[in-house]
């Protein structure tokens, strides 16, 4: 159950990511449903994010120390190339074009993703 709700949430944050970043060209979705893209790329995301991102973050830890934190978002722009480039291999998805895209889609991604889990860790305290 968590899974699907962390799923749902990389969705939701996607979408805002498309809807801001399509207009300048960056993101396109790939495949015939856009609902099929946005679920792909989720489960993408979330796998990478759950195998890989832990590796990386023990491995850069030294850069994330030094740079205050500011180093995640070099690590998680790396996570939404590599998501966009494993779903475009599959066909389905979205295609992150540029480097813009990449950087500013890993920043609106973690914000609305930290904003929607403020919302629902408060509810379960509640």
């Amino acid at each position: 159950m968590k899974f699907f709700i962390h799923w749902l949430i990389t969705i939701i944050a996607l979408i805002v990511a498309y809807v801001v970043l399509s207009p300048y060209g960056w993101m396109s979705i790939e495949g015939s449903s856009a609902v099929l893209a946005f679920a792909v790329m989720g489960i993408v995301m979330g796998l990478l994010n759950t195998f890989i991102r832990p590796v990386l973050k023990l491995l850069s830890c030294a850069f994330i120390v030094i740079t205050v934190g500011l180093f995640m978002l070099v690590i998680n722009a790396f996570l939404l190339w590599f998501s966009s480039w494993i779903s475009q291999q599959i066909g389905i998805g979205l295609a992150v074009t540029w480097w813009q895209g990449v950087v500013y889609g890993s920043i609106i991604i973690s914000v609305v993703s930290f904003i929607i889990h403020l919302f629902i860790h408060d509810r379960r305290r509640a």
